[in-house]
């Protein structure tokens, strides 16, 4: 890779310890999401206390509107890589134009994908994903799912815009406006889905009083509070971006103009992320609702408890992937490569740290930490169906929590350097090979497993793409790609 010349910008301090590099960008970022987990962790408990069957429709619908979501939400992130590159050249003034291209990508994504999407929903649940399931309740049951969904996608374009801009803040190394905007939306949110959820009826169990004059709108409610959420966490950094200090500094207001080029650099770097993100997801949905689903709403309900507790556990360490992401990229745009190498096994060791802890407390704590999530409503039975499952799956996620961090640290290294086809087609074959060929199999084969087969086909997936991108940094691959000319400067 040809060397650009090492800037003065203050971003980048080489004589600063790598790990504290790496954490300086984290830590608000950690906070970011970690408050972001903490909702979704918030929305499922408080719908798990009106019912099962409600915590399993509410699992089921946020994870089918999110999967076109998670499609555009992956070709975003690379925002954060063009703008840290940039800002690493010197190129202060090109960096506004990358969150303005994400507006239209995001606008153009909501109304051709998930407002259609949106209208498919009833379709899709009655004949794809609930065909051929004995289900008790499945009228209810697709009734909620459906509801859920169509509000989340139409809120999406609020969460798409906010994806863009947020990345933006992460790539300028200002990660602290994105965490005040989350933990307002967070709060935002919080305070909707216990008025809405519950409205005037409260929750007596618990002694807690509700509305007077509000109806309780159960998962509905969930889903408009989430929403409302999501409008706060745009806001406030949209507000920052267009404000004095940001347009003095990168002329925000007058970078609004379509660009053809931004676009494209958008779309050629970000559609390897695209596929990942949302190959994924596609993967996830149908190994939650229809492979998991084989086995009954109890073994659902088991399994949104344990995905929830995995998301808690590696949300932080997505932060970390994020924070090595800007690093990598203002080393690489300030041509030191050696530099990124360092920050990136630095963020990796705090993230293996991390989620190798949070899989002890899996293990050690897993009784408790299904059982607060089973509402006082259910029966003796059926809560401990629910509990011996899912202390079964706490066991299985504590297993990969480890190699989750390592694939998820060299991820954001390997995004930061610009190398994403690679990584993109091993995770989409590894997906499907795994998450759903292994799991088909283990679910059809081996039925008497339950939904601890399918669960080990996606250990299995989590293991190998932990293994298999540490190799992909550590070949040193990345260093032949340049996304950033010399003469791009003075373009």
């Amino acid at each position: 890779m040809t060397a650009l010349p090492p800037t003065s910008d203050p971003s980048l301090k080489p004589h600063r310890h790598p790990a504290l590099e790496v954490w300086t960008q984290a830590w608000p970022t950690i906070i970011t999401m970690t408050s972001y987990t903490v909702m979704s962790f918030v929305d499922k408990l408080m719908v798990g206390q009106i019912g099962p069957l409600e915590l399993a429709a509410q699992g089921n619908g946020g994870i089918w509107a999110w999967t076109p979501t998670a499609f555009a939400m992956g070709a975003l992130v690379v925002v954060n890589t063009w703008v840290s590159q940039h800002m690493g050249a010197g190129n202060k003034e090109k960096v506004a134009r990358y969150p303005w291209g994400s507006f239209y990508i995001s606008l153009g994504m909501w109304l051709l994908v998930l407002l259609p999407w949106a209208l498919v929903l009833p379709w899709f649940f009655g004949t794809v994903v609930h065909s051929g399931q004995d289900i008790d309740q499945i009228d209810r049951l697709m009734e909620m799912e459906i509801g859920y969904g169509q509000i989340i996608l139409l809120g999406g374009i609020l969460q798409l815009s906010s994806r863009g801009l947020h990345q933006f803040f992460f790539g300028i190394m200002r990660p602290k406006v994105v965490t005040v905007a989350v933990i307002a939306g967070n709060i935002v949110n919080v305070l909707l889905n216990y008025i809405l959820i519950f409205g005037e009826e409260g929750l007596p169990l618990l002694d807690l009083p509700g509305v007077p004059g509000v109806a309780a709108m159960g998962v509905y409610g969930a889903a408009v509070a989430t929403v409302c959420g999501i409008f706060i966490e745009l806001l406030i950094p949209l507000v920052v971006f267009l404000g004095p200090r940001c347009n003095l500094q990168f002329k925000t207001r007058s970078a609004w103009h379509f660009d053809r080029k931004t676009i494209g650099d958008l779309v050629r770097l970000g559609w390897p992320g695209a596929l990942v993100s949302g190959n994924e997801i596609v993967c996830w949905s149908i190994f939650m609702t229809m492979l998991v689903g084989l086995f009954g709403p109890d073994s659902l309900t088991a399994g949104w408890i344990v995905l929830g507790y995995m998301h808690l556990g590696f949300m932080p360490a997505v932060a970390i992937s994020f924070a090595i992401n800007t690093v990598v990229g203002n080393a690489i745009g300030s041509g030191q490569p050696e530099l990124a190498v360092e920050r990136t096994r630095w963020g990796v060791g705090i993230g293996v740290v991390y989620m190798t802890l949070c899989g002890l407390a899996f293990i050690l704590f897993r009784e408790p930490m299904v059982s607060i999530f089973i509402g006082p409503d259910v029966s003796g039975e059926q809560a401990q169906a629910i509990l011996d499952v899912g202390m079964k799956l706490m066991i299985v996620a504590a297993l990969f929590q480890t190699t989750d961090a390592f694939g998820i640290g060299y991820s954001g290294g390997l995004r930061g350097a610009g190398d994403v086809i690679w990584p993109g087609l091993f995770i989409g074959i590894c997906g499907w090979l795994f998450i759903i060929g292994v799991g088909y199999a283990l679910a059809i084969g081996m039925p008497e497993l339950g939904a601890l087969g399918p669960w080990i086909g996606a250990a299995i997936y989590i293991i190998v793409l932990g293994i298999g991108l540490s190799w992909r940094f550590e070949s040193g691959k990345w260093r032949n790609i340049q996304l950033i000319k010399p003469e791009s400067k003075s373009e």
